[in-house]
């Protein structure tokens, strides 16, 4: 029976991974427009950060777009499958949940956020005004 349901859920994925990712890229919002010297303040502090997701995670695509709407440049690593990333997203961020921003400080430290609204919030609360 436990195959059975995976089999379904994997068989929905393949199904609607293409459309929701056709929805995110049509529904992309428009980008903040920054002067250039506080766009590149920007993006210097994006370098700080790296998102880790899943490409067709409604979560994850929510997070994604709040990123176009902020116009950021954010690294994003999918740790969908097994591997580096997967295993660094759980040794370090202690669970393998997605999405998940790792925000690390000057002092090199990390911090690892996850739930696409925190994020979101984190985001809205640092890059909003600037």
């Amino acid at each position: 029976m436990k195959f059975f349901i995976r089999l379904f859920f994997k068989t929905l994925r393949v199904v609607l991974g293409p459309v929701m990712l056709l929805k995110e890229t049509i529904t992309r919002p428009k980008g903040l427009s920054r002067s250039q010297p506080t766009q590149e303040k920007v993006d210097a502090q994006c370098r700080s950060l790296v998102l880790y997701q899943y490409r067709t995670c409604p979560f994850c695509i929510k997070v994604r777009q709040e990123i176009s709407r902020l116009s950021l440049k954010i690294h994003r690593i999918d740790a969908q499958h097994e591997g580096r990333d997967r295993q660094e997203l759980l040794q370090h961020g202690g669970q393998v949940k997605v999405p998940c921003l790792k925000i690390t400080d000057q002092a090199g430290n990390s911090h690892w956020l996850y739930d696409s609204e925190k994020i979101m919030t984190y985001l809205r609360g640092r890059f909003a005004e600037a």
